[in-house]
């Protein structure tokens, strides 16, 4: 299964509906610190609803301790950034890729986009908008994900 990284969030309620969206896919939540509010938020467990106890989740105080364990599970690290070089859609997935997401307001990191196997992008309009929210953006690759490896 593929699993949903987000790295460094800063909005709750994005984080909370994020782990709604794994509950309802059953995919692995991983949380790369440090994050702009404390687990226990009331505003995250609200978007979350009452799905919490569903969501597979794990937390990383940070990077160097993400990239071990992702290390020893195996598996692409697939970055999603407006400054993706592959549309998302156009890319072949597996059962085993990471699809890493950045903060609401930076992004992934740039040391880290250099380690992904591949950096997709959601095509927008920029005329009037920056990116995606990242909730939005999110749940748009997993799905994509998920309907090339017919899950």
């Amino acid at each position: 299964m593929p699993q949903l990284v987000l790295v460094h969030p800063q909005i709750p309620p994005n984080t909370g509906n994020i782990a709604r969206t794994c509950a309802a896919t059953d995919t692995e939540l991983h949380l790369v610190g440090p994050l702009g509010f404390e687990i226990g938020d009331r505003h995250l467990k609200r978007a979350g609803l009452d799905y919490w106890p569903h969501v597979k989740l794990s937390f990383y105080p940070d990077l160097e301790h993400f990239l071990q364990a992702q290390a020893t599970r195996g598996g692409r690290l697939l970055g999603y950034s407006v400054r993706g070089t592959s549309q998302y859609t156009e890319f072949t997935y597996q059962d085993d890729d990471w699809l890493l997401f950045g903060s609401e307001t930076q992004g992934l990191p740039a040391e880290l986009l250099q380690r992904c196997d591949a950096t997709l992008t959601i095509p927008i309009n920029k005329t009037h908008v920056r990116s995606l929210n990242l909730s939005v953006s999110a749940a748009v690759g997993l799905f994509e994900v998920r309907r090339q490896l017919g899950l």
